[in-house]
């Protein structure tokens, strides 16, 4: 602590969410009061895809939104840390747009602690990233879900396999989807690799944001067609459109 203490006065640094000075070196450069700020999500949530209701439902225990009653997803359950605002927009944006790598860890700590209340996902035998085109990998030089899947995996003592994905089709150059175009951008997106054995696995899917759930559903049929017993997904933020917080959903509605 006096080290760190030491080494904030000696090379001082402003935390790059709130842009006040650190009081102590860290390798993450964001203040305790701005990680502290993330919005975990707690129930009430749909059992299926993790979606927050800010507004219970009148029946909330296996409650289902419309989507996952519709049958939209083709993975089993995906969970999310926390709502896409605010200060997790930032974090993410440092670690997907920035490459403060230490970040990918702490991000993986947060997922593990969600991972480990759902056998489903703790017990999965293989981790994938949700991979990036080659293109835009070799632009970026390097992938944001596999710098948090790669401690993530090490954490829950799973297996790591980046090499069971892959994305053959490239995201589109518009910077922003509609809801309908991220779902067309994704469309035959993802398959597994020829050294791909899926048979019978069960995968937890790592990304950084479910945005839709588009790239998820995409990747999980991907591994479902060649043979994955299950597909499970993780996610550190999740975006909750503004108008799910302020109506009340039942079972049945439209």
């Amino acid at each position: 602590m006096v080290r760190d203490s030491l080494a904030a006065v000696l090379f001082p640094s402003n935390c790059r969410v709130c842009e006040r000075l650190l009081e102590h070196a860290a390798r993450i450069p964001v203040c305790p009061d701005c990680l502290d700020q993330v919005q975990r999500i707690a129930d009430p949530m749909c059992v299926r895809c993790g979606r927050p209701l800010f507004t219970p439902p009148i029946q909330a225990e296996n409650f289902q939104c419309r989507l996952c009653r519709q049958g939209r997803y083709a993975f089993q359950l995906a969970r999310s840390y926390a709502v896409y605002e605010d200060s997790l927009v930032r974090l993410i944006i440092l670690l997907k747009h920035h490459g403060i790598k230490p970040l990918g860890a702490w991000c993986a700590q947060r997922l593990r602690e969600l991972a480990q209340r759902y056998p489903e996902l703790a017990g999965a035998d293989a981790i994938v990233p949700v991979p990036l085109h080659p293109a835009r990998l070799r632009e970026r030089g390097y992938n944001q879900a596999e710098w948090i899947a790669r401690p993530l995996a090490r954490l829950l003592r799973i297996p790591l396999r980046p090499d069971l994905l892959a994305r053959v089709k490239p995201r589109p150059e518009k910077l922003k989807l509609t809801r309908r175009e991220r779902w067309e951008a994704v469309r035959g997106a993802y398959a597994t690799t020829g050294r791909a054995q899926v048979d019978n696995l069960r995968v937890l899917l790592v990304d950084d944001v479910f945005t839709t759930g588009a790239t998820l559903d995409a990747c999980a049929r991907a591994l479902l067609r060649q043979g994955a017993a299950q597909v499970t997904a993780l996610t550190v933020g999740r975006v909750v459109p503004q108008w799910t917080r302020q109506v009340r959903e039942a079972p049945g509605s439209k």
